[in-house]
């Protein structure tokens, strides 16, 4: 891991355009989960920056990812958009299940449409995610202390 510069706190908002649009600009986040040794990685068009600190993803599917977040929260979360040339972001932090309703229900307001469509009676689960760490690139350029 290589670092140019002092890292900075962690501050998300710099990144919501990117994340938050992912979907809709044909570059879907990607998700790297891992429980007992095996990991998995799948496709997040729901990303999304909720605040300073967090990002927010609705699990729609409950295939292997969701398993693996309820045994291990550690997770990777990948950008790369090729079509705008921008430098690849990784993200590192720890995903929770949301069970308050009121959350859950603002996360699914702001989900893309596309998503929306894809759950249509609204039974997925929303998790947020609390970053420890990001990556543009090869360097680290926002940590928490």
């Amino acid at each position: 891991m290589t670092t140019t510069a002092m890292p900075s706190a962690i501050d998300l908002s710099e990144f919501a355009s990117r994340v938050d649009s992912a979907r809709d600009d044909g570059c879907p986040m990607v998700l790297a989960t891992a429980a007992d040794g095996q990991p998995d990685v799948s496709l997040r068009g729901s990303m999304m920056v909720w605040d300073k600190d967090h990002l927010a993803f609705w699990e729609r599917s409950f295939l292997e990812s969701y398993d693996f977040l309820l045994r291990n929260p550690k997770v990777a979360v990948f950008y790369h958009c090729p079509p705008k040339k921008e430098r690849q972001l990784r993200f590192y932090g720890e995903a929770r299940a949301v069970s308050d309703p009121e959350l859950r229900e603002r996360i699914w307001d702001r989900v893309v449409e596309s998503e929306k469509h894809a759950d249509p009676d609204h039974k997925g689960v929303p998790f947020l995610i609390r970053i420890d760490r990001v990556r543009l690139a090869r360097d680290v350029v926002q940590q928490r202390g």
